[in-house]
């Protein structure tokens, strides 16, 4: 009774149902923008410490603050990198660049995967580099390539010898970036600007021995340069990854807005749709409650007709939101690297849709289990 119900007026419900399935995968696409959002936020290690200066990330700090956050104790291993903000052929072929201490930086970061011939390769070639594996599927990019950039904070060409293509050892690791020896960076500076600009580091990064003694790490880095030139902030990586996000608090808040905001203008179409439906079967209700129908029962048909085409709508929202989502992340690959659908996700999508069919239902259940047996024959007289 309840399937024939709910396909009686197969337009209104074709169109009810591809409403729900729109509003759904919008949603679901929405919060993976939000999860993509977050992505550097979800790779960050507990053991990994962030020092910067104290000010901005747009001043560095000296190379010398090496040797003295490697001797503090609880510190590991400590390496550092600079941002290099260079154009590939053209503006719009952004991806992030860093100059590193090649040797240590791979050994703090692990989930940069290179064979054993592409790490040797890489750290013997002072010219060479590192790219992740979706930056080369974009551009066509081969170990091997020479690769140019043009350099932004630091004019001028720059030539590199593609040495490795990285994998990401979980799922959340940025395939995007593009890694070059440090010393060639500083080496090079020198050359064209002097020695005003060398030697100059934009963020350390250590890891520590023990998750739960970062925060005394931090405080006890920090104290060595309390009231230098170059005063520094230690952080753990993930909060050093919340301070960008942060940045862009607002756009994350409106963004989950609006996806909030989709849910309600379906319920409203849905709650219409089952509301025409039991108005127009009130003669129908009527004559079932003079047939010894009790009212939970007629209040059971409105509930279940709706439950089945939100959770229908939710269910194809679903199964459409990988391949769409796939389709999404490969176009705007170079701006968002890492669009995956989460596990929560899915679950978001259907408790969504339940909750949409039970809202959607219950002025029009209500109503149906009070209709008026007298009235509503009268109706059918």
């Amino acid at each position: 009774m309840v399937w024939r119900n709910a396909w009686r007026h197969k337009l209104r419900s074709a169109l009810t149902l591809l409403g729900l399935v729109v509003a759904l995968l919008a949603f679901g696409l929405l919060l993976t923008v939000v999860d993509a959002w977050y992505q550097g936020v979800n790779a960050s290690s507990d053991k990994r410490l962030v020092t910067r200066h104290k000010v901005s990330l747009v001043f560095t700090l000296p190379q010398n603050y090496l040797g003295k956050i490697r001797a503090v104790d609880g510190v590991r291993l400590t390496t550092y990198e600079n941002w290099f903000g260079g154009i590939y052929k053209e503006p719009k072929n952004f991806f992030p660049q860093f100059a590193v201490d090649a040797r240590t930086y791979l050994q703090v970061y692990p989930e940069f995967r290179l064979t054993d011939a592409e790490r040797d390769a890489f750290l013997r070639d002072r010219k060479g580099a590192i790219v992740g594996r979706r930056t080369a599927e974009n551009y066509g990019l081969k170990v091997g390539d020479n690769i140019t950039l043009k350099g932004t904070i630091f004019p001028g060409e720059w030539n590199f010898v593609l040495r490795g293509i990285y994998s990401g050892g979980r799922e959340s690791t940025d395939e995007s970036l593009f890694f070059f020896h440090w010393e060639y960076l500083d080496e090079t500076v020198r050359q064209r600007y002097g020695g005003r600009r060398t030697a100059q580091i934009g963020l350390f990064v250590s890891e520590v021995e023990d998750a739960d003694d970062i925060a005394r790490i931090a405080q006890t880095i920090d104290a060595q340069f309390a009231n230098s030139h170059a005063e520094t902030r230690s952080e753990t990586e993930k909060s050093f990854q919340l301070g960008f996000v942060a940045m862009s608090e607002a756009l994350v808040a409106a963004i989950r807005a609006v996806s909030y905001l989709v849910i309600l203008i379906i319920l409203a179409v849905m709650a219409n749709t089952m509301a025409m439906t039991a108005r127009e079967r009130r003669a129908e209700y009527a004559t079932l409650r003079a047939l010894g129908f009790a009212p939970p029962f007629l209040a059971a048909l409105i509930f279940a007709e709706s439950l089945l085409l939100a959770l229908a709508g939710g269910v194809l929202a679903v199964v459409l939101t990988y391949p769409v989502a796939a389709f999404f992340g490969a176009a705007v690959s170079k701006f968002i690297p890492h669009f995956v659908v989460g596990p929560q996700t899915p679950l978001l999508q259907m408790a969504a849709a339940l909750a949409v069919g039970l809202l959607a239902a219950f002025i029009p259940a209500w109503r149906a289990a009070r209709v008026n047996i007298v009235s509503g024959l009268r109706a059918v007289a």
